[in-house]
């Protein structure tokens, strides 16, 4: 299976990291921005083409799919762009920034019948598996998720420390690991939300520290607490509070609640999250079915993304 990877940033690395492990797919051409970056990661990673151009990308012979890492400003307008092309998408986390793209996405693979997926990587983290699969089997129920999103980005720079070409959001990127996964967890929409902020950024424009609360029709309930101020750990981290034990997930690793390791070895082929997500594309294209995490299924995630964004303008 030949896939063009969109973006040649941090994520973009993470997706060609977990490519290379999974057997009988070849990377053939890497979409970047910066010329100078693209063409050195393309080199490192051994990819035959790159270029600036994605229609140039997905016209090479055989390509059947793309990987989008770019910044999500663009991740509805190139999804669109490559399922106009023919081929099946994967679209990294968010797959936009608001609800009206999200949307368009969604009647653009109805209209195709192509494969389209979001980068929704925690409902593929083995730690957050282990809980699923236990909730499914009727072993737990989730009563409330608390959830921190801690980062230090006082300047507009990524996960490397490196200046940003486009700005960063709570709400549309970091609060929807967090939205989908609770949705996700309890198998329900939530019916009550609500959402505060502190003060804006005076630069970069976007709000620094945020709360968001959302509640079930079945009663369970999620605290969500964000910020780019926090100079200390970075990363989000769950505590699953559920009728019959207390886990906390990190990542790929899971904990119960006095902090003793849960042995995650048998909940899939591999301990990387983002390989599994990208496992699962690869597999809905070759089986010719729906994948988990597709737009259709995180379609309400980004909805109730749209009516938090409500409660912060009023």
């Amino acid at each position: 299976m030949k896939i063009v990877v969109v973006g040649q940033g941090a994520f973009g690395r993470k997706h060609l990291d977990g490519l290379k492990n999974i057997d009988g797919v070849e990377v053939v051409s890497l979409a970047g921005g910066s010329p100078d970056s693209t063409a050195k990661v393309a080199k490192q990673y051994g990819i035959p083409h790159w270029t600036s151009d994605l229609d140039e990308a997905l016209a090479q012979p055989g390509v059947e799919a793309a990987i989008i890492t770019s910044p999500t400003q663009i991740h509805a307008k190139q999804a669109e762009q490559v399922m106009r092309a023919g081929k099946h998408v994967e679209i990294e986390i968010p797959i936009a920034d608001n609800l009206a793209d999200a949307e368009r996405i969604d009647k653009v693979q109805r209209e195709t019948g192509l494969i389209a997926m979001a980068g929704h990587t925690r409902r593929f983290n083995p730690s957050h598996q282990w809980v699923h699969n236990r909730i499914k089997a009727g072993e737990l129920k989730l009563q409330h998720l608390v959830v921190q999103t801690f980062f230090f980005r006082r300047q507009n720079i990524n996960l490397e420390g490196k200046p940003r070409s486009w700005t960063d959001h709570l709400l549309w990127h970091h609060a929807c690991h967090t939205v989908d996964l609770f949705q996700y967890q309890t198998g329900e929409t939530a019916s009550d939300v609500f959402a505060l902020e502190g003060p804006k950024h005076p630069d970069l424009g976007i709000a620094m520290d945020m709360s968001i609360g959302m509640k079930t029709g079945s009663g369970a309930v999620c605290t969500l607490a964000l910020s780019f101020n926090n100079d200390g750990p970075q990363g989000t981290f769950f505590r699953y509070v559920c009728d019959n034990g207390t886990y906390i997930a990190r990542y790929d690793d899971l904990f119960d609640g006095k902090e003793n390791q849960i042995d995650l070895s048998g909940v899939a082929v591999s301990m990387n999250g983002i390989e599994l997500q990208d496992r699962e594309f690869v597999a809905a294209i070759r089986e010719g079915r729906e994948p988990n995490g597709s737009v259709a299924q995180v379609l309400p995630a980004m909805q109730t993304l749209d009516r938090l964004e409500k409660c912060l303008t009023g």
